[in-house]
């Protein structure tokens, strides 16, 4: 009986564990968007069964952070810094390199959050979703990357593309309430963030 329970605990903690990668938005249009990692051509069938064929890496990625319909219907998206992954409920999971930008999901909060390290586009949940944030990416070079009013998706996260092997800070400010943040944008770096606390 107490193994059953166990067992019964562990798959009902499955979900929570998983919804936010851990160490395991319609992006902004900077000019640090990218133009489209190439699409191996193992992964069409997959793409094309979920009506995603003929989209370039970052047309996905913005489609499926935008909304939550993905997470009733899939796939359903892990962005990591040089991949994709793909999967959806028969099991199948494709990869898709991302070789030409960085894609950084941000959720600020204000009383709110959980960790996170790669973004899951179809599980993560933020606080403040569809709210207006302005938001401030500048490199340790001192050059504006980011400098606009974004809103914020369904799941409470404005995403961007960024050049990767950067370091920057990144400022979000909503309601006259601020936060701050250094990130860098290497191949171990997260793509989630979720520990901007609007103060």
């Amino acid at each position: 009986m107490t193994k059953t329970l166990l067992s019964l605990a562990a798959a009902a903690l499955l979900p929570i564990v998983t919804a936010c990668s851990a160490a395991t938005t319609e992006p902004s249009r900077t000019e640090a968007a990218p133009t489209g990692s190439a699409v191996p051509s193992d992964a069409s069938a997959f793409l094309a069964e979920h009506d995603l064929d003929g989209m370039s890496v970052s047309d996905i990625v913005a489609s499926l952070d935008a909304t939550n319909a993905d997470r009733e219907a899939g796939p359903y998206g892990s962005i990591r810094p040089t991949e994709l992954i793909l999967t959806d409920d028969a099991g199948a999971e494709v990869s898709l390199p991302v070789d030409d930008g960085f894609y950084l999901s941000i959720a600020p909060y204000v009383s709110q959050t959980h960790e996170c390290y790669n973004h899951n586009l179809a599980s993560c949940q933020g606080e403040l979703a569809g709210e207006e944030i302005e938001v401030s990416i500048v490199t340790a070079d001192g050059e504006q990357l980011v400098d606009e009013t974004v809103t914020t998706h369904d799941n409470g996260f404005a995403g961007f593309w960024l050049p990767a092997d950067i370091r920057a800070t990144v400022t979000v400010t909503r309601d006259g309430r601020t936060a701050e943040q250094e990130i860098s944008t290497g191949a171990e770096d997260p793509t989630c963030i979720t520990t901007m606390q609007l103060a």
